[in-house]
């Protein structure tokens, strides 16, 4: 699998990664051992987990798994810290917590380091500065080898990387930045994603497959053992069943039956190779699931398809997201 730099950094990783949000809560440990060997197998090297996956289950599987099924030198784990379960609160960025919470996570995970540490979200509460010192002292003390953040909105996203870069005294450089992108959620284009660019921050995509809409599942039915079947995850599906989506669906499905490649494949690619993405991130029931979804690397989209795509999908972007002058 080709391998990409994680924004302006050093740090290469595969253009696919590997999601386990359904670690641990609807995966068992025989299919996330033949997730993770498929994944291997085929060259990838990202693996993507948070401490509030399936209540820190992911984390534990995934480690269960390390140096005994695949050497942990091999691969590049990613989490994340920052979400809380409560209705109170739903981000703590504070610094006792962010540390105490990857402390944490390296136990569940059996590691002494991640590959990448991300804050989970923005936590009004807190002053910025003090959620990224705790970016700094992860960093600084060995248990994060790079840092980034998850679902911050543009301002939020260049205030952090600014600060990060002009602020006196040893700082992290913000690596990434994990955010839902797909043709159904093209929303981080509007400032997300130009930020990003301009700091030299790679984009992590959660969601490419529209939340697996795009994969074309849903066009006539609910399928029984579909996430929207689900009653955790319905919900999570429930917005990408509008009649907006089912023409974004249609035209996925036209042109991988042109390309003679599948609509996973086609959705896939279009988000893999979109300007800032160093790798989105896929998350699969199965192995045979994620077998497919790996199966786009053979794949590269003719122009015309991703023009197509661009046009049928294009958000709504007015004023000031666009050239002022041309309105």
């Amino acid at each position: 699998m080709e391998q990409r730099h994680l924004g302006r950094t050093g740090l290469r990783v595969s253009r696919i990664g590997l999601g386990t949000l359904t670690w641990g809560r609807n995966t068992d440990e025989h299919d996330a051992a033949d997730q993770l060997k498929t994944f291997w197998d085929a060259g990838g090297t990202l693996v993507d987990t948070a401490d509030v996956y399936a209540d820190g289950s992911a984390e534990y599987l995934l480690g269960q798994l390390l140096d005994g099924l695949v050497p942990r030198r091999d691969l590049l784990i990613a989490t994340k810290a920052g979400s809380v379960p409560d209705p109170d609160r739903r981000f703590d960025g504070s610094r006792g917590h962010l540390l105490a919470a990857l402390d944490a996570s390296l136990e569940r995970l059996g590691t002494d380091y991640v590959d990448l540490w991300q804050i989970h979200a923005y936590d009004a509460t807190t002053p910025l500065e003090e959620t990224l010192q705790a970016l700094d002292i992860a960093v600084s003390s060995g248990r994060a080898r790079y840092a980034g953040v998850s679902n911050f909105c543009g301002w939020q996203l260049a205030k952090a990387a600014t600060w990060q870069l002009a602020s006196a005294g040893p700082r992290t450089r913000l690596a990434s930045t994990q955010m839902e992108y797909s043709l159904l959620q093209r929303g981080i284009e509007r400032e997300v994603l130009p930020a990003a660019l301009d700091l030299g921050i790679g984009l992590l995509p959660s969601s490419p497959l529209g939340r697996g809409v795009l994969t074309g599942k849903y066009r006539h039915a609910t399928p029984a053992d579909s996430r929207g079947a689900s009653e955790h995850m319905a919900p999570f599906v429930a917005p990408y069943l509008d009649d907006a989506a089912s023409r974004i669906v249609d035209a996925v499905s036209i042109a991988a039956d042109g390309l003679a490649a599948t609509a996973l494949q086609v959705a896939l690619a279009w988000v893999r190779d979109r300007p800032g993405v160093a790798a989105p991130i896929v998350g699969a029931r199965t192995a045979q699931q994620l077998r497919a979804a790996l199966s786009v690397e053979a794949l590269t989209l003719p122009d015309e398809i991703r023009q197509a795509l661009d046009d049928v999908s294009a958000p709504v972007h007015r004023y000031p997201d666009h050239d002022w002058s041309t309105l």
